[in-house]
């Protein structure tokens, strides 16, 4: 629409005249999106960084703290040696993620407090052991490379 409007149109007919001629030529025909609803971010309030948190969803992205991500992945961590196919593997969760958990709880927090304690591996061992029995499956105990 390189045109310009004519002096003496009102400017809503020339817009509306714009707009029939581009449908008379099929330009909207294959356009993304047609015939889908329009997405439910319409209806939300006005958020000025819509188009970073989109950003962010698209390409997998988290904005959390140091501490509440640090907080997760110990969650995560533990879930993992839970289910780990054996002690050797155990240790070697816990063993880092504690490293983790240590490290934070010794510099200042650059947000809410951690909240965590890094974890007794023998008592995570115990659990683990418990659990695989619980469940009937032989616990892989292997020798401990740390000689612990």
């Amino acid at each position: 629409m390189t045109e310009r409007k004519p002096p003496g149109v009102p400017f809503e007919s020339w817009v509306d005249r714009q707009i029939q001629d581009a449908q008379r030529r099929g330009e909207f025909d294959q356009l993304p999106g047609a015939g889908e609803p329009l997405p439910a971010a319409l209806e939300a309030p006005y958020d000025e960084l819509w188009w970073i948190r989109r950003k962010m969803a698209r390409e997998g992205l988290a904005a959390l703290p140091p501490t509440l991500a640090l907080r997760k992945e110990a969650e995560d961590a533990l879930a993992a040696a839970y289910a780990a196919p054996s002690e050797r593997i155990v240790r070697r969760i816990i063993t880092e993620v504690n490293v983790k958990i240590r490290d934070m709880m010794f510099r200042p927090p650059p947000g809410p407090p951690l909240g965590k304690k890094p974890y007794d591996v023998e008592e995570v061992v115990r659990e683990w052991r418990e659990r695989r029995a619980a469940a009937g499956a032989e616990p892989a105990s292997e020798p401990d490379p740390h000689g612990e």
